[in-house]
This record gives structure tokens, sequence and C-alpha cells, in this order.
């Protein structure tokens, strides 16, 4: 898909794993991108292992679970970011 690819889709899928995602989230873009990025990673990874389609190609059931994993890492990022926010 390339590197601009990968920051597209990585934002579409930050982006929309923060409008699934309940509440406000303190995430600048640039976390997003990272997030969505790593969610797309992740959803290229299993589709690639349950042998849909290859890390480097876009499909729907990656692209599913890329925002599932972006949804799960944003609030990972949220808690981490609430506990040292608490302690300070």
């Amino acid at each position: 898909m390339g590197i601009i690819g990968f920051l597209i889709a990585g934002l579409i899928i930050g982006a929309l794993a923060r409008l699934i995602k309940p509440g406000k989230q303190n995430l600048s873009i640039l976390m997003t991108l990272l997030l969505g990025i790593a969610g797309s990673v992740i959803g290229g990874i299993i589709a690639s292992a349950i042998g849909t389609g290859d890390i480097g190609e876009l499909n729907v059931i990656g692209f599913v679970v890329a925002v599932i994993a972006a949804v799960l890492l944003i609030g990972v990022a949220e808690s981490l970011s609430g506990r040292s926010r608490s302690h300070a």
C-alpha cells in the first residue's frame, strides 16, 4: 500500500475509531494517526493470518478489525493518560 496509503488509512481508521468510542477523547491528531496506523497494522496482520488478504492490501475484514483495534488502543491510551494526570 505504501507509506502514504498507510498514513491516509491510519488517519481514516483513527478518526472512525474516535467517532465510535463514546465520550470525549483528549488525543491529538498525531496520536489519532499513530493509533489508527497501529490499528491498521493489527487489522492487516489478523486478516492475513485468517487468509483473507495481505497486510498491505485493504479488505473489509482487515478494515473492520483495524477499526476495532484502534478503538481498543484509544481506550488504552485514554486510561494511560488519565493515570499519569491523576498522579501528577
